[in-house]
């Protein structure tokens, strides 16, 4: 399934905000597996911010991971296997099993050192591959600016 699909059918809101949060660091896929990168987006929030849930899902996973809090949301009616979206430093609010509607609070930003300031690290998956998250944020349309003066 085409990702704007899925966003048009879900309807998936940003984790934290309103407004939109600034984005602090992009999405930079690795050429490999093990190579390096950036595997999701990281979004500017203060530690306590809440972690909304994009869409209505699953949690598959609420626990540490290397030392930090991570949540994983799995998305129903994505395909298969179904997307998967992560959420890390976070505080869980919700166990494993749990099911929830877009917009329920998850998690909170636990205090981190990942970004140079606060942050919430958002991922998404489909199996082992990671995909831009952004892919499925609302976003205004690009404008073209005049080259040159």
């Amino acid at each position: 399934m085409h990702l704007m699909t899925l966003f048009l059918t879900l309807g998936l809101l940003w984790p934290v905000g309103p407004p939109p949060p600034e984005i602090l660091r992009g999405w930079q896929p690795p050429p490999g597996p093990y190579a390096p990168g950036h595997r999701g987006v990281d979004l500017a929030a203060p530690p306590d911010t809440p972690v909304l849930a994009p869409a209505a899902g699953t949690v598959t996973f609420a626990g540490p991971v290397g030392g930090r809090g991570v949540l994983t949301l799995t998305l129903p009616g994505t395909g298969i296997p179904p997307l998967r979206t992560t959420f890390s430093p976070v505080t869980p609010l919700v166990t494993a099993g749990t099911r929830v509607t877009a917009g329920t609070p998850v998690a909170r930003v636990a205090p981190n050192t990942h970004c140079p300031r606060s942050c919430l690290h958002w991922g998404l998956l489909r199996g082992d591959t990671y995909l831009n998250p952004l892919t499925l944020t609302k976003r205004p349309p690009s404008r073209l600016l005049p080259v040159g003066g």
